[in-house]
């Protein structure tokens, strides 16, 4: 089965005339480690699936990149405001694991409303995706760096194996230093 089929089954059932039409829109580009999906300035005009790989959205601030949030696969992506208003956007989509990954125009999936399976996929996933949002923003205002960091390895979280240390450091908001600080704390405190 394909991927992407497996994936949006996840969600909702969807047809067979359904998937037919989905699958026409498909377009399979593979990233290598490093490169850009979507750089900043750019209107983005693609809906994404990442059928394999890790990513980090980050901006630019000051010289400095600042981390937004990862995606690791099976994950549908895009750049959302610039995506839907188009605009250009303030996002830079890295690859930071070898991708695979299926695109979609915004005009096909546009087009692909029009089925009611695909319509309540879009709807499903903007709902999860604003969650996620909520939960980081929410996380970024009540928690500290250090409980942070310490759910993610709590949790085996991917970012700690695909992101480097200064990736994870400015997606907590700290210095690498600091991060490497309570490192060191967290690990002294599982020794005793």
């Amino acid at each position: 089965m394909h991927p992407f089929k497996k994936y949006i089954l996840d969600y909702n059932p969807l047809n067979d005339e359904e998937w037919k039409h989905i699958k026409d829109c498909l377009k399979r580009k593979e990233y290598k480690k490093g490169e850009l999906i979507l750089k900043s300035g750019k209107i983005c005009r693609k809906l994404y699936f990442l059928e394999d790989g890790f990513l980090r959205f980050y901006l630019l601030k000051d010289g400095e990149t600042v981390s937004k949030f990862f995606t690791q696969s099976p994950y549908c992506f895009t750049s959302q405001r610039s995506f839907t208003k188009d605009i250009p956007t303030n996002d830079n989509i890295e690859v930071l694991k070898d991708a695979v990954i299926w695109e979609i125009s915004k005009k096909d999936a546009f087009d692909l409303l029009r089925f009611p399976n695909w319509s309540e996929f879009i709807r499903k996933l903007i709902q999860e995706v604003q969650f996620y949002t909520e939960e980081i923003l929410e996380e970024a205002q009540n928690d500290t760096a250090e409980e942070r960091y310490i759910k993610l390895l709590e949790e085996n979280n991917p970012i700690l194996q695909h992101a480097p240390l200064k990736d994870i450091a400015s997606y907590l908001g700290i210095a690498p230093q600091s991060l490497s600080r309570i490192r060191k704390k967290y690990w002294n405190s599982k020794k005793s």
